[in-house]
């Protein structure tokens, strides 16, 4: 028996490290990412690369990563998720080790018991070395070392002819140390798995949660990114036309001038021309500013408005309104199915009801009462130095005595203690019973706006189509209407008003074929944000943007 107590040590240090090892690796630094560490903001990122011929050259996918790379409304979600990352290592906090140490001195002078007797001085040494554990399974783990080293110095007592303390320990200096081993395991309340790792799956899935948030708005910033991208597409267009409109009724005006000088036109006909140039050069003034103030804002978006430099830059987009290839097509019962398994709002609906269903279970478990059961083992050795009766020292090392394990003490304990109402506890179970009422009916929600979204975004899809086909042919009779009042003119069949008239129906019908162009190229990111599909075109993962 006295063999085997060695394995005793043995076994609890394969129970530190097989438990242990146990434990995920979720450390800060793989939690908490250098730009969280750094207290300052870096520079708007690859904006140079876009830089060709003094201007920024663009395209609706550069814009879009410029916004992800730089866009600070992002980066502000993005902190979500880091605090939720820094949350999770905090759950980890009631498993982290905890070594203890302590080392006291006291030194007492003693007068002395009678007359003619000396005083005694005794010095006392105490150092405590120990260690503690909780493991996920609830297991409580300590481990203490003390060791008390005592010297007297004269004497002020005698008994028996011999000094106190050697009468009782036979050791001056006298030495005594203990090894002690306690494991505490909760048997029904916070006991096993369940109840201690519930914390962490908690974190765990409030990170998942985040990440589903972040992935949402995300999603919201690419399709506002998409937005302003082409409403300066639109803006440029609906300049170019106005431009091409000014430049059409210079011309008539500059024929009826001319017929004026001839004496062909009336005096009173020439005010025509001239209102319609100043009419349509303050739309060509008004087109100027709108175009400004939608590159001012996507230059915010994509971080070009963070350095003055790529600020004052002219933006250069490449993507054309008129979209390329056959039109898309999609049926609403399809792109609701999509949306219900890659909306990232329907996640976070699912995330808040497997944690109310975690929090149900943790708090019935608290409700349980406490059943706990101790082991101690521990292990004694005392050693000093003595003199014999030849009055030679001896010393002996009570170390050895301590690591022989010939001196062991064993203890149990079972404890119960059983609350009589745990009203603390009933009323954590009823607010998790309460936050998952309430998440049901949220999940129902988010379900009912993803299927209202899919809905306007297959409606807005269509519209988009058939306003592109009309457009088109609204178009191309105004451009025919144009020309026929402009030979009917020349020929002295027609008025300088059916002219002007006609080519400011040509010019409406261009900018309204350009809004059905640039609204089909919303649609279509609209209907890819309704079903949850917008970050895949452009490859972004959630993952990498909070790594």
């Amino acid at each position: 028996m006295k063999d085997s107590r060695p394995w005793l040590l043995i076994c609890l240090f394969f129970l530190f490290i097989a438990q242990g090892v146990a434990q995920q690796k979720e450390g800060y630094r793989e939690l908490v990412t250098q730009q969280v560490r750094s207290g300052k903001l870096g520079a708007p990122e690859h904006l140079r690369n876009y830089l060709v011929e003094g201007k920024l050259r663009l395209s609706l996918r550069d814009a879009v990563v410029l916004t992800l790379e730089n866009n600070s409304f992002v980066r502000i979600q993005e902190t979500q998720v880091e605090s939720a990352k820094v949350s999770l290592l905090g759950a980890h906090q009631p498993f982290d080790p905890l070594l203890t140490g302590s080392y006291n001195v006291n030194s007492v002078s003693t007068p002395p018991y009678g007359s003619g007797l000396p005083s005694s001085a005794s010095t006392t040494q105490t150092a405590q070395f120990g260690y503690s554990e909780t493991f996920w399974t609830g297991t409580n783990v300590q481990t203490f070392l003390n060791s008390n080293n005592g010297y007297v110095s004269g004497c002020a007592l005698f008994v028996q002819g011999r000094c106190a303390l050697a009468a009782a320990t036979g050791y001056n200096p006298n030495i005594s140390s203990t090894l002690n081993f306690q494991i505490t395991q909760p048997l029904l309340k916070n006991g096993w798995l369940f109840p201690n790792e519930a914390p962490l799956i908690i974190a765990r899935r409030n990170l998942e949660q985040s990440q589903a948030n972040f992935a949402a708005q995300v999603s919201n910033s690419i399709l506002q990114a998409v937005a302003q991208y082409w409403a300066v597409v639109g803006a440029q267009g609906n300049l170019d036309v106005a431009k091409r409109s000014l430049e059409a009724a210079e011309a008539s005006y500059k024929r009826d001038k001319r017929a004026l000088e001839l004496g062909a036109l009336p005096p009173l006909d020439i005010y025509r021309s001239e209102s319609q140039v100043a009419s349509r050069r303050v739309q060509v003034i008004q087109g100027e500013y709108s175009l400004k103030e939608a590159e001012d804002a996507l230059r915010m978006t994509i971080g070009a408005d963070q350095d003055p430099y790529f600020e004052a830059l002219d933006l250069e987009l490449t993507e054309p309104a008129e979209p390329g290839g056959e039109l898309r097509t999609t049926d609403a019962a399809t792109a609701l199915q999509q949306a219900l398994l890659k909306r990232p709002e329907v996640e976070v609906a699912k995330q808040a009801l497997a944690i109310d269903d975690t929090r149900i279970r943790l708090a019935h478990n608290q409700l349980l009462p406490e059943l706990d059961l101790t082991g101690i083992y521990a292990s004694n050795g005392v050693g000093g130095a003595e003199f014999n009766a030849m009055g030679n020292k001896i010393t002996s090392s009570s170390l050895n005595q301590l690591f022989g394990f010939g001196y062991p003490t064993y203890g149990a304990q079972l404890s119960l203690t059983l609350p009589l109402k745990n009203r603390g506890a009933k009323a954590a179970l009823g607010n998790a019973l309460v936050s998952r009422r309430g998440d049901l009916y949220g999940e129902r929600q988010v379900r009912e706006q993803v299927m209202l979204d899919v809905n306007n975004a297959v409606h807005q899809l269509e519209q988009a189509k058939l306003s592109i086909a009309a457009g088109k042919e609204a178009l191309d009779l105004a451009k025919k209407n144009t020309a026929a009042e402009q030979r009917k003119y020349e020929l002295s069949q027609g008025t300088i008003f059916l002219v002007l008239e006609a080519q400011t129906e040509e010019a409406t019908a261009q900018q309204t074929l350009l809004q059905a162009q640039v609204g089909y190229q919303l649609a279509v990111a609209g209907l890819d944000h309704a079903t949850g599909e917008l970050l895949e075109p452009y490859h972004v993962q959630i993952a990498e943007l909070t790594h």
